[in-house]
């Protein structure tokens, strides 16, 4: 039975997961402080919070088993000069632990994590061995993938600000305390927004408009919650059209959701029943390493070397 732990220190999360013989069983996270009114935080920061958290997080974990190998995030996606600082937090706690115990370690793509987590939490784990449609939407990314046997091909997306920008930038506007999502998802309940003027062009969008429209709407005074809708339905209809002119470029085929802004159960229920999509669970789809744990544990059972 291959046991193996999964580091990843993202830009706003500590974690740590463990998988046994395919099972997440331990899927452990810490958030990186943000100061009251800020809209997100230095890289050097988040490194110092992570070199904070990642003690907590083994203490929390507890004494470990007999490990057969250990994975950690080690940049943001798989492309070439991919990088941010606070991914070597993570990387400096998982080549310790590997050459300490004398076991394989793999360093894999903070955005390959992220899908395999969702692949996983919806039960669709199938698809690692087929061509799927992937959306990696959160605060530091909103793109469009085409993956094709764990190879990730990046076919559209923002082309300014990322969706979880937008929700931060609004919500701060408003108020709220970063990160903003769950407070605007509360807020935008039972509220009906304008209609949203999206701009899509093919596989491409612009998300810059909806922060200007919104701050309008607030200073001329319409209830925080229709301004909060306002901006959930604005990224909505944009992935739908997303989604609808990939299939047309590409043929359908299954596609995922995937990032902690697709935890928002408003979009995620307008985009299941329109696509039969798949997405991940709350704790599997924001920032977490049971992805980079489960894909160590395809890599160590396959047999590769780092």
């Amino acid at each position: 039975m291959a046991v193996c732990l999964g580091i990843d220190t993202s830009n706003y999360t500590t974690s740590l997961a463990l998988v046994k013989n395919g099972q997440v069983t331990a899927n452990l996270k810490k958030s990186v402080y943000v100061g009251e009114n800020e809209r997100g935080v230095r890289q050097s920061d988040a490194l110092f919070c992570h070199v904070k958290n990642l003690p907590a997080l083994f203490e929390e974990l507890g004494a470990l088993p007999a490990l057969d190998a250990v994975g950690w995030s080690s940049r943001p996606r798989d492309v070439e000069g991919s990088y941010m600082p606070c991914f070597l937090a993570g990387e400096l706690a998982g080549r310790a632990l590997a050459a300490n115990r004398g076991i394989g370690g793999f360093p894999f793509s903070h955005q390959a994590g992220h899908l395999r987590a969702a692949l996983y939490s919806a039960g669709a784990e199938e698809l690692t061995r087929a061509p799927f449609l992937a959306f990696h939407v959160s605060g530091g990314t909103t793109e469009m993938l085409l993956v094709r046997e764990g190879r990730i091909e990046k076919i559209g997306g923002t082309v300014d600000l990322t969706a979880g920008q937008a929700i931060d930038r609004v919500g701060v506007y408003l108020g709220m305390r970063f990160p903003c999502g769950p407070e605007m998802e509360k807020a935008a309940a039972g509220c009906t927004p304008p209609k949203a003027r999206i701009s899509v062009k093919g596989t491409e969008c612009n998300l810059s408009g909806v922060e200007n429209l919104a701050r309008k709407m607030a200073d001329g005074g319409a209830p925080k919650g229709e301004t909060a809708a306002f901006v959930i339905e604005f990224i909505r209809a944009t992935l739908e059209k997303l989604t609808e002119n990939a299939f047309l470029a590409y043929g359908e085929m299954p596609v995922v959701y995937a990032g902690g802004v697709m935890s928002c159960s408003i979009v995620r229920r307008s985009l299941q029943r329109k696509f039969h999509a798949y997405f991940a669970e709350p704790a599997f789809s924001s920032d977490n390493a049971a992805g980079t744990a489960l894909l160590c544990h395809d890599a160590f059972t396959r047999g590769e070397k780092e």
